[in-house]
């Protein structure tokens, strides 16, 4: 297994497994797959050949299957925080430890970071293994965003997390 940051060469691995993922799990993500299922390798490769977002893929025999992104905050006031998102490892490739292998593999890219002090992401209410390898990080949950998702008149809570960094 390999983890890598991902790079424009991997725009059209991302977008399959983005694509898969956006239509297998949509409750846990604000983008959907109608959203984005028109977007081409080439929209994802700017994305991925962005310097100040950080996306990191896990590899197996060659073929991506997970990804996370971690996105600096760019504004002089919140240059103290980064979020975590896109986080999606395929059902086939779960329970192997790949998600917390990616989760930590962004954190230690935020505490490479000199500015950043703390991170924030937010999950589905209802996604109990998800929830568990965040708190297993050391995030705690700090709210509840009521109704933050509605997929086909149904609505989904999001869970509000921060991990502290410590800092020399």
């Amino acid at each position: 297994m390999e983890i890598r940051r991902l790079n424009g060469g991997d725009a059209e691995g991302y977008r399959f497994l983005r694509h898969e993922a956006l239509l297998k799990n949509p409750e846990a993500f604000s983008s959907s797959y109608e959203d984005e299922m028109n977007y081409e390798a080439s929209d994802y490769r700017q994305r991925l050949d962005s310097k100040s977002t950080y996306t990191f893929g896990a590899f197996n025999d060659n073929q991506l299957v997970g990804v996370v992104t971690l996105v600096p905050e760019e504004k002089v006031k919140l240059k103290h925080r980064a979020s975590i998102f896109a986080m999606y490892v395929t059902s086939s490739q779960r329970g192997r430890g790949l998600g917390r292998e990616l989760v930590k593999t962004a954190i230690q890219q935020a505490a490479e970071l000199s500015s950043v002090e703390q991170i924030h992401l937010t999950v589905t209410s209802s996604n109990d293994p998800a929830k568990k390898l965040y708190t297993s990080l050391g995030f705690e949950q700090y709210g509840v965003e009521k109704n933050a998702l509605r997929i086909d008149g149904t609505y989904y809570d999001e869970e509000l997390m921060v991990l502290f960094l410590q800092k020399a």
